[in-house]
């Protein structure tokens, strides 16, 4: 009788193991059904025309790989500024000073925003090298230092003209 009701507690643990562990843990097959269907709502599939229409829309590109943004307002430009002339930025202009020694110019109070060294750069202050410049306002530039016999190589990205 004894053994008879332990065999019994026994199937009914077993029973209730099995149950539990069906709930809680699902078959490798029940776990493929849950991912993901490609095309679906879940999961939408584009064509690579849509992506190139968003692209051209948000201006990072067109199709067939151009650029709306021309390329001059893009690039670096090597640019030689000779002694005793002064390069005047237009706004919004970054300058990078590679050779020379540079004094900072402005028309105003106002400065020329050091954006490497966290500063601003007032009227006759020294610009140092390999420092990125930006130029919030037209009326600022740059000029070689008087002291030097030659003049300055910087690069240049925006606007400028040479006076």
């Amino acid at each position: 009788m004894k053994k008879k009701v332990i065999r019994g507690l026994i199937a009914v643990v077993l029973v209730g193991a099995g149950v539990w562990v069906g709930v809680n843990f699902a078959s490798p097959l029940e776990a493929e059904s849950n991912a993901l269907t490609p095309g679906s709502v879940e999961d939408p599939v584009v064509t690579k025309s849509y992506v190139d229409e968003q692209l051209a829309k948000l201006g990072g590109g067109t199709p067939g790989g151009g650029t709306t943004t021309p390329v001059a307002d893009t690039a670096l430009e090597v640019v030689t500024v000779p002694a005793g002339k002064t390069l005047m930025a237009g706004q919004g202009t970054e300058v990078i000073v590679r050779v020379g020694k540079a004094i900072a110019y402005s028309s105003d109070a106002s400065g020329i925003a050091d954006l490497t060294g966290g500063t601003d750069l007032t009227k006759g202050k020294a610009v140092p090298t390999n420092h990125l410049l930006l130029f919030p306002r037209e009326g600022r530039g740059i000029l070689p230092d008087p002291n030097q016999k030659n003049g300055l190589t910087v690069l240049v990205k925006g606007k400028y003209s040479l006076q």
